[in-house]
Order: structure tokens, then C-alpha cells, then sequence
């Protein structure tokens, strides 16, 4: 440690530390326009400039690393002079325009001005102008680049934070001018960040564009309900209307970044395709009703199917309360484990629960990434989870971790990896047992005694000529480092060989812990409460806390809290609820926050499974395809409208915050399954959010402790609950199929997830159309080019989109974004099998003969 004087006070910091962090630390302000905590510092704006004793000149602060027995000062009047004085020279270009820029009330230069400027300019001459209007750099973006103090965050949060090197200066010294290529941001992310990091009001949101004032604005503190990295944002109203959202450097994940859709895409709360109120269906439409009436209706119709099967579906982008009192419903009232919490694919319990129980790492996203190695396996960080992209940029760049990518897709950090593999859909099992079997080789060496002498026959190796050196290379990486982190992407779980791809997973792990790299593992959920939704037991085979249905102790624990008995058999999930249906045995199935329809992989099978459900009932904040198909439609709370928690990919409980009321005759999620219960003349005690946390907290073990007032505005950690490890490695890996075909792969696109944002208007003008990426060799071998209207059929369906040519693509494959409910991407798709075999042609060119044996269906 290092002592060092600053303005009389002495304090002790690491080595490196800067001036800046020194003086921050003992609360001394200095002020900043260049620096940014999470960048390299730059030293370019001279505001923050020091005396060190010693030294003839002033130093900046942010730039200047602390040494032992320094002494600082800074506020001599040679300081004062020359802040003042670069403030003078910032001013005699700028704009005064403050009573029209939106920054005003929250401008820097304003503070720092009335802080340490001058009170009389001393220039005269004509100010300088670029441009005499504002340049609309994109949908989102608008730009007055005279009010710009050259400070260049704008252009380093792009490029070395998000990644994308959208924008850059032209010119120099004070002619400097920051733009996009050709006045443009068309191929950047649209995330809004240089926005939130430019000090003044030269980069702009044009949404929120003279719509309020910083004072006229209410602020709440929530949680983004888009992915599972959970970040923080602060939401703006005016009059309970939505306005903006913004971010905080020292609050959250995030710290102040946000991706595209955390910033822009929560207008979708203002949607015009909002329920109004209560429907019931009669003579074949939907009718709007009273609460009382539809009340009234679905007492009778329970009535009537109570001796048939019943199921209950739920989004995972709903608040742990919501989630925990839903899987309490089902089991007490309904008497089922008939629930799930997935429309898009089924979380193998037996595979899952040792997983999460024996390796999940319930620790800060920083912690686990600053690990010497970090291992992505499959899907799209990019476009997934892009603030989470952030920061694995950041730990690759800064803190020279090793980043290790095996995906079919690729992704902007690519770039920065230090190896990566592709493998075609569904390969990442047979890549994950090449791994182990690798590093396997080298534990014999290593490792004293036979610890592997049992196991090696079962693991293996996979079949010859099934893939490249690259998992060899993965594993090279693995066994040179000190400790490792493996984040997982849940698009592994669309596969029919999930369940495998799990247990490859678990056997890494295994092995990696045996040879001492302490490996921690987390999901890269792309819902915001995935693993609460987990947590809180809305699985067929577990119970909140993870625990298997079939556990008799965990299931008495609970029947005593509930006060009435549950299940012992595991229930069914949501492809065996819809068999069920289908085969006539579903008497109630109860939907609430999601949309089956339009996301179960095979639409022509949930269409007829709902068209067969006795009694189908949709409990949700929007018209959905499925709440079309409803008997009974309950209009519920949006986002935005009741308070609850996420527990995001970390473990890390939030609280997310209620900031409009709930519109027209809408009713939060909770009070809706108080009535459901009612109706079967059975209540659910506690039923108000606070009383149901209470209730989390004391009977899930991971939340076990927690208390509302405790979480803070960081939130807190739920606690790792260590499950016993099968201490064995498990199943050979299966033999991957050739494919001769193109294969179809979907997943989340950069600007929408899932159908939620589909619902912002904002989002709407900045994504891409509709699209199908492929590769540059597929596309030449099919005599295609990049814009082209092409159409995609299957042995079950067709649709038409415009074609995205994407180099980097691997041949063979194909996506098409599964978040543009138009292109009714699921008809292409049949439960049971992923990825999908296709057919790609331009939109002009038809088959003169279907293939024998198919029937093509267009949507």
C-alpha cells in the first residue's frame, strides 16, 4: 500500500491507483469531462489537473499514478485559473442555446461552469458552427455537434465497450467533430450509450426529443425485463406517462451501459394491443365482460372439467411472487405438477438440478468473468445477452482474460477470443466430450493414483472425423489456466439433445474441478427471470428451492406451510401438457404472461392441442395469438405496473418497481390468481408481495435470510445451495448426424426478444426487417445476393423474408430470428427435432413438383 497527502488528508491506496481514484476516495471533488470510470484514462479535456509537489507543472489527476509519499493539492489558485480558463475556451464555441437543449438541468458543462468557470468570457470573435441543424444520425440518435466539447466518451464507450466502432472524429483541435460513417449510425447497435455518457447536449435521444424536463420527470429504479443479465435502469414518467429511461455508473451490472432494447424498448408498456378487460367466448368471439361475469362464467366452467387433468404454462418474465404463487395455485388448488415456465423448450430436471445444485456460481458477473479463463458454449452473447457482451469485452481487453467461444453462430467477441470453434447445430455435445477426453489425457499425467481408471471407457472420444482440431485447442486453453468460468447459453436447451449437451457440461466441470482450475458455471438466460422462474419450482419435477417432487421431506416441509397437500408424482411439462390436450385428458389449462402459439417449435401441433383443451384460460397484459384462442381472457398488470423481484443469470435478487398504474381494467398478476383461487372456494395465504417474499425467504434455502429492506440498490445474493454430487462420469457422447442439408437454427436478434419487444414502436423503427442469414459460400453455390426476398421451406411449412449474407457465418446453416410473430417462424419447425432441415431459393422461383411424399404449406 501507498501513502499519499491530498489537501492536507492522507490515506493509503493500491499500487496503480490514480490520483483521481485517491482523491474520490477521500471525497474530494475534481472535476472531470473526458474520464470515465470503466475506460483507460485519457487525459485530454485538462479539467482535472493537480500541484504534486515536486513537479513544475500540473498533471491530470485521472492519468497520474499515485506513488508513496505524495502530497497533491487541489485547489491553489493556479488551479482555479486554469480550470476557468479551459472552461472559457470550451464556451466561446458553444452553443448557448441551454433553454432548448434537452440536457439542461443535467448538464456538466452547466454544473462545472457555475462550479469553476468564468463569470465574463474574455472571447469576442464569432462562435464556430458545423452545422446549422441538428443531424438525425439514426431513428434514435440526432446529433447538434456544435454544443460537442471534443471530449470523446461517444466515441470510446462505442468502440471499446460496446464494440461496434459506429462513431469517430474527424479533423483536429478545436475543429474536431464526432460523426458516424457518412453522417450515419446505420450499422451500429442503436444502444443509446454515447448518449448517456456525452456530457452536454451534443448527442441526443430522439424519442424522448422535447418531450419533459429533467424536474418534471418522476424517476423509478427497476430492472430491465428483456434478458437475464438483469440490468439496472431508471425509468422517467411525466404524468404517469413513459418518457425515457436512463442508467447510473454505480448501480447495477451494468454500470450505466444499456443495450438497445433496455434503453428504447420499453415503450412497449404503452401499447396499443393492451386487454381492456375481461373476455369470455361465446358463439364462437370474444366478448367483453365484467370481472363479476367473468367470474361468474369460470366458476361454472372449472365446475364442469374438475375431473379431468389440468396444466398451467408461465412466462418467466414475471416477478418471483408472481412465479411462486402460480406453481402454489397449480399444485393446492389445481392438485397438479402440471407447470411449466418454457414455451420454447423443456429444462431436463434430472440433468439440470445436479448441475445447478453442484457448479452454479451465485456470485457478480465481474467476479466470475476476472477468472484467467472463460469458456462460451453456444448461442449469441451479441445478440442475446449484449451488456453481458460488455463486460466479457472488458475482461478480455483489460483484464487479459482468455476468452474461449464454441457456438454454431457467431458473434462480435469473435474478435477478441483467443480461440474459437465452430461446430454445426446440435455438435456442441460431441465438441464438449472431445474437450473432457482431452483434458482427461492430461490428468492421467498429472493426478496421482487411478482417479480416472473407471471412467475413461464411459466418456470416450468422439467419432473420427466429426470435427477439427478445435476442441483440442479448447482444451490446450483450459489446461493452461488457473481457473475457469463456463457460461452457458439456454439455446442449448432447444435441442432433443439437451439432456445430453447437460451431462457433457457436467463432466467438463468435473474434470476441471479434479484437475484444481476451481470452475464456475452460470446460464446466459435471454428472459429476465429465468432462474427465478426455477428457483421458485414452476418445473413439473421441482419444487421451489430446486428440490425433486419426489422428495418426500421437501414436499412435507411444504404441505405444512400451505396448509394442504401436494402431488408426489412428477407432472407433466408443457410438449406432454399439449399431448394431453391433444388426446382429450386436459380439462383446465391455465396460460398466463406468454404465448405458445407463436413460440412452441411446431405450430400446427399447439394449435391443435389448445383447439382440444376443455378449458383454456389466458391470464396476460396483451392480445396474444394464444389469448385469440382463449375461452376465458383475464386481463392482467404489465411491466412497469406492479412491483415485485428478479432473480437475474448472477443469483442476484432485484427489486423490480412499479412506475404507472395498471390501465384500463387491468389487475395485478397476483390479485388475478387470488380470484382463480377463490372461484374454487380456496384461498392462498399470503397473498400480498411483501408477505410472499417473506414467505420465499424462509422456505427456498437459496433466499433463505433475505429481507426486502436488505436488497438494497445492488440487490442481493441468493446463496449457492450445494446439491451431492453423482461424483461419476456419465453417458459416451452420441454419434453426430451428417447433414447434406441446410439447417435451420433460431434464437433472439439484436433488437428484439422474444415477441415483448416487438410491442415498442421505438424498437420497431431500428430493427431490421424480417431476415434469413446465411452464409457467403451457401449463398453463392444458390446464386443469391445479400438483400434478396428468398423463401425457406421445410417438410412442414414455408415463409419469405429478406436474405442477411453474413461472412462469418459457417456453411450450411441458416437463421432466421424467431422474434417477428408475421413470419409465423414456428410453423416451419416439428416438436422433437432441431435443427430443422430447409430449402432456400429466391421468392420468385417456385418448384414446378413438390417433392414426393410433402406437402408444402405456406403461412
Amino acid at each position: 500500500m501507498l501513502k499519499v497527502t491530498i489537501d492536507g488528508q492522507t490515506l493509503e491506496v493500491e499500487a496503480g491507483s490514480t490520483v483521481l481514484q485517491a482523491a474520490r476516495h477521500l471525497g474530494i471533488d475534481i472535476p472531470t469531462f473526458c474520464y470515465l470510470k470503466r475506460l483507460p484514462p485519457l487525459a485530454s479535456c485538462r479539467m482535472c489537473l493537480v500541484e504534486i509537489e515536486g513537479l513544475r507543472r500540473l498533471q491530470p489527476s485521472c492519468a497520474t499514478a499515485a506513488t508513496d509519499g505524495m502530497v497533491v493539492r487541489t485547489n491553489t489558485p493556479l488551479i482555479e485559473e486554469t480550470r476557468s480558463s479551459m472552461l472559457d475556451m470550451l464556451l466561446a464555441n458553444h452553443p448557448l442555446d441551454c433553454p432548448i437543449c434537452d440536457k439542461g438541468g443535467e448538464c456538466e458543462l452547466q454544473n462545472m461552469v457555475m462550479a469553476y468557470g468564468p463569470r465574463e468570457s474574455q472571447f469576442r470573435d464569432d462562435k464556430r458552427v458545423f452545422h446549422s441543424e441538428d443531424i438525425r444520425l439514426s431513428p434514435v440518435i440526432i446529433m447538434n455537434v456544435n454544443r460537442c466539447i471534443q471530449c470523446q466518451r461517444c466515441v470510446r464507450m462505442c468502440e471499446e465497450v460496446v464494440g461496434a466502432v459506429a462513431l469517430g472524429t474527424v479533423e483536429k483541435g478545436m475543429d474536431t467533430a464526432v460523426t458516424g460513417f457518412e453522417g450515419s449510425l446505420a450499422s451500429c447497435d442503436q444502444c443509446g450509450n454515447c448518449v448517456e455518457v456525452c456530457p452536454v447536449g451534443a448527442l441526443m435521444s430522439f424519442p424522448y426529443r422535447y418531450k419533459a424536463r429533467p424536474w418534471d420527470l418522476v424517476e423509478t429504479d427497476t430492472i430491465c425485463p428483456h434478458c437475464g443479465t438483469g440490468c439496472q435502469l431508471t425509468v422517467g414518467t411525466r404524468k404517469g406517462e413513459f418518457m425515457r429511461v436512463r442508467s447510473k455508473w454505480d448501480e447495477g451490472v451494468n454500470h450505466e451501459t444499456l443495450c438497445v432494447r433496455g434503453r428504447f424498448g420499453l415503450d412497449f408498456v404503452a401499447s396499443r394491443d393492451r386487454i381492456k378487460q375481461p373476455m369470455i367466448r361465446q358463439d364462437g368471439a370474444l366478448v367483453p365482460v365484467s370481472w363479476d361475469e367473468a367470474g361468474d362464467y369460470l366458476r361454472r366452467r372449472l365446475l364442469a372439467v374438475e375431473s379431468k387433468e389440468a396444466g398451467g404454462l408461465v412466462s418467466p418474465r414475471l416477478p418471483n411472487e408472481v412465479l411462486y404463487q402460480f406453481q402454489k395455485l397449480m399444485r393446492t388448488v389445481f392438485r397438479t405438477n402440471n407447470i411449466d415456465c418454457s414455451s420454447r423448450w423443456a429444462a431436463p430436471f434430472d440433468t439440470l438440478g445436479p448441475l445447478l445444485g453442484t457448479f452454479y456460481s451465485r456470485t457478480p458477473l465481474a467476479d466470475v468473468i476476472g477468472n484467467d479463463c472463460v469458456l462460451v458454449v453456444g448461442g449469441n452473447v451479441t445478440e442475446e445477452n449484449p451488456v453481458t457482451e460488455y463486460l466479457l469485452r472488458d475482461a478480455a481487453r483489460r483484464r487479459q482474460a482468455g476468452l474461449l467461444m464454441l457456438s454454431a453462430r457467431p458473434s462480435r467477441l469473435d474478435a477478441d477470443a483467443r480461440v474459437v470453434v465452430r461446430v454445426p447445430p446440435g455438435g456442441e455435445e460431441a465438441s464438449l466430450a472431445a474437450v473432457v477426453a482431452a483434458l482427461m489425457a492430461v490428468a492421467r499425467q498429472t493426478l496421482p493414483g487411478d482417479a480416472f481408471a473407471d471412467i475413461g471407457a464411459m466418456v470416450g472420444r468422439p467419432a473420427a472425423g466429426t470435427g477439427s482440431d478445435g476442441p483440442d485447442r479448447l482444451a490446450t486453453a483450459l489446461k493452461e489456466a488457473r481457473s475457469v468460468t463456463v457460461l452457458v447459453s439456454v439455446d442449448l436447451l432447444r435441442s432433443p439433445e439437451a439432456r445430453a449437451t447437460l451431462l457433457q457440461l457436467y463432466n467438463l466441470l468435473q474434470v476441471l474441478r479434479l484437475l484444481g482450475k476451481g470452475p464456475a458455471m452460470q446460464f446466459l438466460f435471454d428472459r429476465a427471470n429465468q432462474l427465478g422462474a426455477w428457483d421458485m419450482g414452476v418445473l413439473p419435477a421441482a419444487l421451489p428451492g430446486l428440490r425433486a417432487v419426489a422428495d418426500d421431506a421437501a414436499r412435507a416441509a411444504l404441505a405444512r406451510n400451505w396448509g394442504a397437500q401436494i402431488p408426489s408424482e412428477p407432472g407433466a411439462n408443457l410438449d406432454a401438457m399439449l399431448e394431453l390436450s391433444i388426446g382429450g385428458r386436459m380439462g383446465a389449462f391455465y396460460i398466463v404472461g406468454t404465448d405458445p402459439l407463436v413460440a412452441y417449435p411446431d405450430r400446427d401441433f399447439v394449435t391443435r392441442a389448445l383447439g382440444a383443451v376443455d378449458l383454456l384460460i389466458v391470464q396476460d397484459a396483451f392480445l396474444t395469438d394464444t389469448a385469440g384462442m382463449a375461452e376465458v381472457v383475464l386481463p392482467a398488470a404489465g411491466y412497469g405496473e406492479e412491483s415485485g423481484t428478479f432473480t437475474n443469470n448472477e443469483g442476484r435478487i432485484q427489486n423490480v418497481r412499479k412506475f404507472r398504474e395498471p390501465v384500463f381494467d387491468a389487475r395485478g398478476n397476483l390479485a388475478i390468481i387470488d380470484f382463480v383461487a377463490a372461484l374454487r372456494s380456496q384461498a392462498l395465504p399470503p397473498s400480498t408481495r411483501g408477505e410472499i417474499f417473506d414467505e420465499i425467504a424462509r422456505l427456498v434455502p437459496a433466499y433463505q435470510g433475505l429481507t426486502q429492506d436488505g436488497l438494497g440498490a445492488d440487490g442481493a445474493f441468493t446463496k449457492a445451495v450445494p446439491t451431492l454430487s453423482a461424483g461419476v462420469f456419465l453417458v459416451p457422447p452420441s454419434a453426430p448426424t451428417a447433414a447434406d442439408r441446410l439447417m435451420l437454427i433460431t434464437g433472439d436478434c439484436l433488437f428484439h426478444n422474444g415477441y415483448l419487444s416487438e410491442r415498442s414502436d421505438t424498437l420497431n423503427t431500428v430493427a431490421n426487417d424480417p431476415y434469413v442469414a446465411m452464409s457467403a459460400q451457401d449463398t453463392a453455390e444458390l446464386g443469391l445476393s445479400d438483400g434478396d426476398q428468398v423463401i425457406v421451406r421445410s417438410s412442414q411449412g414455408e415463409l419469405s423474408a429478406q436474405l442477411m449474407v453474413d461472412r462469418r457465418f459457417p456453411k450450411g446453416l441458416v437463421f432466421v430470428p424467431e422474434n417477428y410473430r408475421a413470419l409465423r417462424l414456428n410453423s416451419l419447425l416439428r416438436r422433437g427435432e432441431y435443427p430443422c432441415a430447409v430449402e432456400v431459393q429466391k421468392a420468385h422461383a417456385t418448384p414446378d413438383v413438390a417433392p414426393p411424399g410433402r406437402i408444402w404449406r405456406g403461412v
